[in-house]
């Protein structure tokens, strides 16, 4: 069965709810479902994964539509599970609740589903139709879908430059803000649907950063914070140790811990011993800890290094001023000069207060 307009409506609905969960659910991804009566065009309930994981986006819409869901369509922005953990497989419960259809958005490669979910409802009965704004629906997921077949999270690289595409030298020579509060805010969003944050040593000791979010109301939506430590020492009177448990604070070490990193561990930080530098080796070890998304905010030494690897997924530009799409182009070619290795394509580019936000994806 093809999808109709009203399943392609109801199945943007579901993204949008999706969107509510992304940085709150992990390890689990953000999902988002939507019942509604196609007869009608009544939306009998919405649901998204709710924070830390459970319930399940389909047990809170079936929970909230109660015995209206009977007989019902289900839209769903990725497949149900079909595994048995804290809470009965998803794709039972859609089943007992009587719901006739169901509409997927994409396919879960976690091999405990990867097509099971939608095979326990076709014996079911229960109709199905696949990949319904799919590549929307993965590109939401990704964090997810990646994190299960290539061991690394989502990545975000977040760069903040003035009208010409340069950042602020850090030395005290410059204002520290080079974009408006605006324009910051929008970053403290990024957080706020990131599972961690990561900043290099330099960027620490430069700023001495919270790396925080701090938008009204988001405060217990700031993710983990981690330092890409290498052997740098770091300073324990840093703002990030003073509240190094909420949200926690991690130290990736390229090697043995430093015999300093005892104290930030007594400050309730995790130090992590690596075996190597390698980009690839550190988004292993944070996969391997439940993270999916992870925004790389840092500098340009960081930025490069992720460039150079390839391993970068998406980047936000936000630029001082009105948008000046040449200038945006120096800025990352200048901040990322390994962007030989990605190829972006710009998907957004948008007024944040009096700068300019430009969104680019790695094709």
């Amino acid at each position: 069965m093809t999808a109709s307009p009203f399943d392609l409506d109801m199945m943007r609905i579901a993204l949008r709810m999706a969107q509510r969960g992304l940085g709150n659910t992990a390890p689990n991804p953000a999902v988002g479902a939507v019942i509604a009566d196609e007869v009608t065009g009544e939306v009998i309930a919405r649901g998204w994964t709710q924070p830390g994981g459970r319930p399940h986006a389909e047990t809170a819409a079936i929970r909230r539509a109660g015995d209206r869901a009977r007989g019902k369509t289900l839209y769903v922005t990725l497949e149900p599970c079909a595994h048995f953990g804290k809470t009965p497989p998803c794709a039972d419960t859609i089943v007992a609740a009587g719901l006739k259809r169901v509409v997927v958005g994409c396919g879960d490669p976690d091999p405990r589903t990867a097509g099971e979910g939608i095979a326990k409802l076709r014996a079911a009965g229960v109709n199905v139709t696949e990949n319904v704004l799919e590549p929307d629906a993965r590109w939401l997921t990704l964090g997810h879908i990646l994190r299960i077949t290539q061991k690394r999270p989502f990545i975000t690289l977040k760069i903040a430059t003035d009208a010409n595409g340069l950042i602020a030298p850090g030395d005290g020579t410059a204002p520290r803000w080079v974009t408006s509060p605006e324009a910051r805010a929008s970053g403290h969003l990024l957080r706020a649907q990131s599972d961690a944050i990561l900043v290099g040593a330099g960027t620490l000791r430069a700023d001495n950063p919270d790396l925080t979010c701090r938008l009204p109301g988001l405060a217990h939506r700031s993710p983990v914070r981690i330092v890409l430590a290498g052997r740098s020492a770091l300073d324990p009177s840093a703002k990030l140790f003073a509240t190094a448990t909420q949200p926690p604070v991690m130290i990736l070490r390229a090697g043995a811990a430093l015999p300093a990193d005892h104290d930030l561990a007594a400050r309730g930080a995790e130090v992590l011993e690596l075996p190597d530098q390698n980009i690839a080796t550190l988004l292993e070890a944070l996969a391997a800890r439940g993270i999916t998304r992870l925004l790389v905010e840092g500098g340009p030494t960081l930025w490069r290094s992720f460039a150079s690897s390839g391993l970068v997924d998406e980047v936000t530009l936000f630029m001082a001023g009105p948008p000046n799409a040449e200038n945006a182009a120096f800025a990352l070619q200048h901040h990322l000069s390994h962007q030989n290795h990605l190829t972006l394509h710009k998907t957004d580019c948008r007024p944040v207060g009096t700068d300019t936000m430009w969104h680019l994806r790695q094709a």
